[in-house]
């Protein structure tokens, strides 16, 4: 599908949560859900303190009231911040269960199950203990459904694979609704070197569309993206 960027001529809607959601149709969004256990508690305490500290420099309480602020100064909170939490999902904190190819697997299978029906999936992977995608629903598909199909599907199969039970994801993914085509081939390379970044040579999935097992060249590629911007 043509990729159409976020218009702010446009309707859209903020749905707030303990995360500033933006939505409207027929735009690509960036999605990152972590397992439950993927931060410790003293870690996200800390980062915590930190990103507060900046938003009460700033004359804000809130990442919810981050749209208030000129565009400078949110994109400097999204490199201080945004991209340390990624950092700190790196790392590789918690049981990590996403690193079994098995246990993948059944999450593959949930995120390439509406490919071309309900969404149209761009670049993805699937890191130990989180995943980021790409995704643009299809109108009529609520962003939200899409995310709980993949979550609460393979929840449920993983805790079966695994004995268990209980909460298996994080309760609210973070998402970015993307704003220019720069940006989606930012995050095209994000995704396609994340591994590679974090370290990792196995315990992960990359993949576009419906395809899976990628290598990080193969994801790029297919974007006809080089491993640095221009």
């Amino acid at each position: 599908m043509p990729f159409i960027p976020f218009d702010p001529g446009k309707e859209v809607h903020n749905h707030r949560l303990k995360l500033p959601h933006w939505r409207q149709w027929g735009t690509t969004y960036f999605i990152t859900a972590r397992l439950a256990d993927s931060l410790p508690t003293h870690v996200l305490d800390e980062w915590r303190e930190l990103r507060d500290s900046w938003l009460a420099a700033h004359g804000i309480s809130s990442a919810r009231q981050l749209d208030q602020l000129p565009e400078d100064q949110r994109h400097a909170y999204h490199r201080e911040f945004t991209a340390r939490f990624h950092e700190l999902l790196d790392a590789g904190h918690g049981e990590c269960v996403l690193a079994k190819a098995d246990l993948a697997a059944m999450l593959v299978s949930k995120l390439t199950a509406g490919h071309g029906s309900d969404y149209y999936l761009d670049a993805w992977v699937i890191m130990p203990n989180h995943f980021h995608a790409l995704v643009e629903p299809i109108e009529g598909t609520l962003l939200g459904e899409i995310i709980q199909r993949w979550k609460g599907g393979s929840a449920r199969e993983i805790n079966l694979a695994c004995g268990r039970s209980g909460q298996l994801w994080q309760h609210e993914p973070f998402d970015h609704i993307l704003r220019s085509e720069a940006q989606l081939n930012h995050f095209r390379r994000y995704i396609a070197l994340n591994p590679e970044k974090a370290g990792l040579r196995d315990g992960f999935v990359l993949g576009v569309g419906a395809e899976s097992g990628l290598t990080a060249d193969e994801v790029l590629s297919r974007f006809a993206l080089k491993r640095e911007a221009k």
